[in-house]
């Protein structure tokens, strides 16, 4: 699949790319692009929620009222869960919300994420780049030449460049990240995605 190379002025450089089909031709699989992207939001879980049970509640263990003859139910202690302040049955323990991929599962989805926004127009192909200096205005303006700067982007480069990178922090809608730390759910998430050529090379090297 060839397609145009842009500038950051927004206009086409005259040059072409040739896209790798088996990473941005494919007929996208959605359930492997489904599991990719179940297996981020479940890492981002901290997962460290805990509610104290009837063992772990301090305080006195002295029966509070005779057995029989209250009218009332029964009840051994104030850690009775029935109680306000007792504890509480079966509660949130620590865990790890980890989902187990298999590699190729998640080149599969990624693929399919890439070959969904190079079908429906929203991938753009940059020549590379660099900012002088750290500057947010600099990289909106960027945004705004390719009509991108009210909407979500993400820009895909081959490697970490702190001045883009602290240059796109203050913006809401965009991000920046490496071709190796790019993954399912970040392709989804933009409306419009912009690869570096540098990138493309490198996402072929990781997809090879």
């Amino acid at each position: 699949m060839k397609v145009d190379i842009y500038n950051i002025e927004g206009g086409k450089t005259g040059k072409s790319i040739d896209l790798p089909d088996n990473i941005f031709g494919i007929e996208p699989n959605e359930h492997a692009v489904y599991l990719a992207v179940k297996q981020y939001n479940a890492h981002q879980r901290q997962g460290t929620h805990k509610a104290k049970e009837r063992g772990e509640i301090q305080g006195s263990t002295k029966k509070i009222k005779r057995q029989k003859g209250t009218g009332t139910a029964r009840a051994g202690s104030m850690k009775n869960p029935l109680f306000r302040g007792g504890g509480r049955v079966f509660g949130p323990r620590p865990r790890t919300y980890t989902i187990k991929l298999n590699k190729k599962v998640k080149q599969l989805a990624k693929a399919s994420a890439l070959s969904s926004k190079a079908a429906d127009g929203s991938l753009i192909v940059l020549e590379d780049f660099s900012l002088d200096a750290p500057k947010t205005s600099a990289f909106v303006d960027v945004l705004k030449k390719h009509e991108a700067d009210t909407v979500k982007s993400l820009m895909v480069v081959n490697d970490y460049d702190t001045n883009l990178y602290l240059s796109s922090r203050n913006c809401k809608k965009a991000g920046v990240v490496s071709a190796d730390s790019l993954n399912t759910y970040s392709i989804l998430n933009a409306n419009k995605l912009f690869i570096s050529e540098s990138a493309v090379a490198k996402l072929k090297e990781i997809h090879s």
